[in-house]
């Protein structure tokens, strides 16, 4: 089979490969396309290896045709999504939604059950609460700020231009500031604060996040691109009796991710299936251009997701 692999240095090279063979429990999916996403880029660094005993070659998500029933799918994976052929454990799969084009069905099931996990499941968003998205216009950004919207959540976000500030808000942030004209602690607290942070930024905006809760506020990172490290106010973060919650979707048990995959099942696709809920594609490409695809990731102010065509849908 057709497949992307990561090269010692690091770079991405198109490779044939044998066929998956599925453990017990698994299925195959013939894959159509995969989605791209800034998990793949770091792996590709080398800063970001698969868990043991998964699959080396990235892509945490795709859409294709179970092998056995022929059935139109969208897949969360651990890794080996960069191929024409994927083995996927069954709980891990959930239908196509209804209308959705299966090329772009590809972007949908990482950034959607990364939301729910983290917004819903982990953090509790509820309505009438305020959360901060940070990098509004990214694949999870996109999603969130609609998710949260549907739960009756007041949304601020914080994007990396002028014009993305428009885009954000006709996805349905009620605020949005461009990160790097505004001084976000004072514009945060100016409006009261956030209940609910959802981060990927990491280390060095711990000290900015934590001033920005509210009471009992909760402090979600689920990524770490502007570091691993940084300084705790753990004497405000006390104060204001608050919770950080450090989360990844990718190694979690496959148990664990059903019971997401149900939770988004549940609330996300009739959303995406009445187009309450939609995923920007901001580029598709073909597999063999996954570098190109990664170069788009890297460089920034893209809206939405970015998948790559591995074969016609």
């Amino acid at each position: 089979m057709r497949a992307i692999s990561i090269t010692e240095d690091h770079q991405l090279e198109l490779v044939e490969l044998p066929e998956p063979v599925p453990a017990p429990g698994e299925v195959l999916v013939d894959v159509v396309a995969v989605g791209v996403n800034r998990a793949d880029v770091a792996q590709t660094a080398g800063l970001y290896p698969p868990p043991p005993d998964t699959s080396e070659l990235p892509g945490l998500e795709v859409s294709g045709h179970r092998r056995d029933t022929g059935e139109a799918v969208v897949a969360l994976l651990a890794g080996g999504g960069y191929a024409a052929v994927v083995a996927v454990p069954e709980g891990q799969l959930l239908p196509v939604p209804d209308g959705m084009d299966l090329v772009d069905a590809a972007g949908v099931v990482e950034v959607c059950a990364t939301v729910v996990s983290n917004l819903v499941l982990e953090a509790g968003l509820t309505e009438g609460e305020t959360v901060l998205i940070h990098g509004g216009t990214g694949g999870i950004g996109t999603a969130a700020i609609q998710i949260a919207r549907h739960l009756g959540a007041r949304v601020l976000t914080t994007v990396g231009s002028d014009e993305a500030v428009a885009q954000v808000r006709e996805l349905g942030a009620d605020m949005a500031w461009n990160r790097h004209t505004t001084d976000l602690l004072e514009a945060v607290r100016e409006t009261g604060g956030a209940d609910v942070i959802l981060d990927v930024v990491g280390g060095p905006a711990l000290a900015d996040n934590v001033g920005m809760l509210r009471e009992h506020g909760r402090l979600v990172i689920i990524g770490t691109l502007g570091g691993a490290s940084g300084e705790l106010p753990v004497g405000k973060l006390m104060g204001k009796r608050g919770r950080v919650i450090g989360t990844t979707l990718r190694s979690r048990r496959s148990e664990a991710k059903h019971e997401i995959l149900d939770a988004t099942h549940a609330l996300v696709w009739p959303m995406l299936t009445d187009g309450s809920l939609t995923i920007p594609i901001h580029a598709r490409l073909p597999l063999e251009e996954a570098a190109a695809a990664h170069a788009v990731l890297r460089e920034g102010g893209h809206l939405g997701k970015v998948v790559l065509q591995v074969q016609e849908s």
